[in-house]
C-alpha cells in the first residue's frame, strides 16, 4: 500500500522539506498512527509554538526581561513533552530514534538552562542568538519529526505484513505450521 508523501517536495532537490516551524505544527497534525502519535504531535506542536514565539522575540531584541520569562516557559512545557516520550509504549522505545529524540530533549533542556545563566542574573541583554536557538531547536524537533516517521512506517509494515502473511496461507500450509509448532515445544 503505497502512501502519498505529506510534506511538500522541495524541487531543487527533490526532497521533502519542511521550512517553518508552521509547517512542522501542520505535519505534527497529519501523522496520527494511533493515540500514542496523536498525543506525541499535539505536544510537539505547542512546543513549536514556543519556539517561533521565542525566536521572533529574539529577532526582536535580546534583553533578558522579555526572553527569559519566554525560555522558562519553554522549559516547562519541554519536561512535559519528555514526560510524555518517556511515558511510550514498547514499540516506540524499540526504535534507535526513540533514544536520540530522548537525548536531544535532553540536551535542549540543558542549554536552555546554560543561557538562562550565562551573562549573569545581573546582565540585561541574554548572550543567545536568535539562530543558535533556531539551530538547536530544528535539530531537537528534527528528531522527535524522524522518530515520529519510522514509527509510522514500522506500524505499516506490522500491517501489511499481518494481513499478507495471514491472508495468503492455505489450509493445509497452517496445519502443517501448527504441527510444527508442536513438535518444537516437545
Amino acid at each position: 500500500m503505497a502512501r502519498s508523501p505529506r510534506l511538500p517536495i522541495d524541487p531543487s532537490t527533490n526532497l521533502p522539506s519542511i521550512n517553518t516551524f508552521g509547517e512542522l505544527s501542520n505535519f505534527l497534525r497529519s501523522s496520527v498512527a494511533d493515540e500514542d502519535s496523536r498525543q506525541l504531535s499535539e505536544s510537539m506542536s505547542q512546543l513549536s509554538v514556543h519556539i517561533e514565539a521565542i525566536i521572533a522575540g529574539l529577532h526582536l531584541g535580546r534583553q533578558r526581561t522579555t526572553i527569559a520569562p519566554m525560555l522558562v516557559d519553554l522549559l516547562t512545557v519541554l519536561r512535559g513533552h519528555r514526560n510524555l516520550v518517556v511515558n511510550l509504549g514498547l514499540p516506540w522505545r524499540g526504535l534507535y530514534e526513540y533514544a536520540a529524540y530522548l537525548q536531544a530533549l535532553n540536551n535542549f533542556r540543558v542549554l536552555i538552562g546554560q543561557w538562562l545563566l550565562d551573562g549573569g542574573p545581573r546582565s540585561t541583554e541574554l548572550l543567545l542568538t536568535a539562530e543558535d536557538f533556531e539551530l538547536v531547536a530544528w535539530r531537537t524537533l528534527g528528531e522527535g519529526v524522524l522518530m515520529i516517521d519510522m514509527y509510522e512506517q514500522w506500524t505499516s509494515r506490522e500491517q501489511s505484513d499481518q494481513q499478507s502473511t495471514l491472508g495468503s496461507l492455505s489450509e493445509p500450509q497452517v496445519e502443517r505450521a501448527v504441527q510444527w509448532w508442536k513438535k518444537l515445544r516437545l
